[in-house]
């Protein structure tokens, strides 16, 4: 009689189950949409440092001005309350824009902490790879993540105060009453005389906040499609990219802009052993971004627990980054 070797099947990660489960989830809603947490893999990440450096994006520019231009202003505004803390970035990035304040941060010496936290691991390698070599003496201590889960783990250090930053319009990517959840799901976390540096992309000219969603070199509908290429990747999809039309609308009543995946054709998609059927023209919600008024800002900073500080604004008055203190 012959032996059998049994070959056991590598265990599912958490990982997979849990996005498994929401895009099941959310494509078996109506409508169907999709996290756009899930757009950062590799090749989205790249496609997303593509996005930030294209004419039509100015999002970025407008925000590596005030950084590069007042982050002695912001310091200064922190270190009359606080002298030493430690940074904390919710989704780092790549940290171009970030160093700026970095940099003015352990010149004033108010610490050499950093906490960059990001649901890439691909990110938190390189900014631990890279950031020290920039800036000698930072202590990068990577945190790879969900954001509330890694916030509760950074900044332990008893009596020293903690700035969060939130940069880049990211808030954008909630709509306002789930923004609030989230801020003050973020205050929580946070001790009184705690400090928030938050970006927020204010509104404008609703031709100009559209380009910047819908850019000529296509990176933005390209990123978008990659999160179905990841699909079909890790949870063993069948979609055909070409068989989807990204759609970007903004409506200035309300200052929500929005992303879409049309389907342009019937059609049933496989996803991990289940089945997804689409109808000709339906869409796919996949992401919010959020434009505010200076008054929404100030109304949202007082709701969610914290106190406005000071508002430090590009040249053309186009994007704001808003420092709130924990009440």
């Amino acid at each position: 009689m012959r032996s059998v070797n049994a070959t056991l099947a590598p265990p599912v990660s958490k990982a997979r189950q849990a996005f498994l489960r929401d895009v099941l989830e959310g494509l078996q809603s109506q409508p169907k949409r999709l996290q756009s947490k899930y757009f950062y893999d590799a090749a989205g990440d790249a496609l997303f440092q593509q996005i930030m450096h294209c004419p039509e994006y100015y999002l970025t520019r407008c925000e590596m001005e005030i950084l590069e231009t007042q982050s002695a202003a912001i310091v200064s505004a922190i270190r009359a309350v606080a002298p030493q803390a430690d940074l904390v970035e919710l989704g780092a990035g790549d940290a171009s824009k970030s160093i700026h304040l970095l940099r003015e941060w352990m010149r004033t010496g108010m610490g050499n902490r950093y906490y960059p936290i990001d649901i890439s691991g691909n990110i938190i390698r390189h900014l631990q790879d890279t950031l020290p070599e920039q800036l000698p003496g930072l202590d990068v201590q990577g945190l790879n993540g969900e954001y509330m889960e890694m916030l509760a783990r950074s900044g332990q250090t008893p009596g020293r105060a903690r700035v969060v930053m939130f940069m880049g319009s990211s808030i954008g990517n909630f709509t306002p009453e789930e923004a609030m959840g989230f801020l003050s799901e973020v205050r929580r976390q946070l001790r009184p005389g705690d400090f928030l540096l938050i970006g927020f992309d204010l509104q404008k000219n609703p031709r100009l906040i559209l380009d910047a969603y819908n850019d000529r070199q296509g990176f933005t509908r390209d990123f978008n499609l990659n999160l179905l290429t990841r699909i079909n990747r890790e949870l063993d999809a069948d979609f055909q990219r070409q068989d989807f039309l990204h759609y970007p609308t903004y409506d200035p009543s309300t200052g929500a802009c929005k992303s879409f995946l049309i389907s342009l054709r019937e059609q049933a998609v496989h996803i991990g052993g289940s089945i997804v059927r689409f109808r000709k023209d339906e869409p796919i919600y996949m992401e919010i971004s959020q434009k505010y008024t200076p008054d929404g800002i100030r109304e949202l900073a007082s709701r969610c627990g914290f106190v406005p500080v000071r508002n430090f604004t590009d040249d053309k008055g186009w994007f704001m980054d808003a420092l709130w203190q924990a009440r």
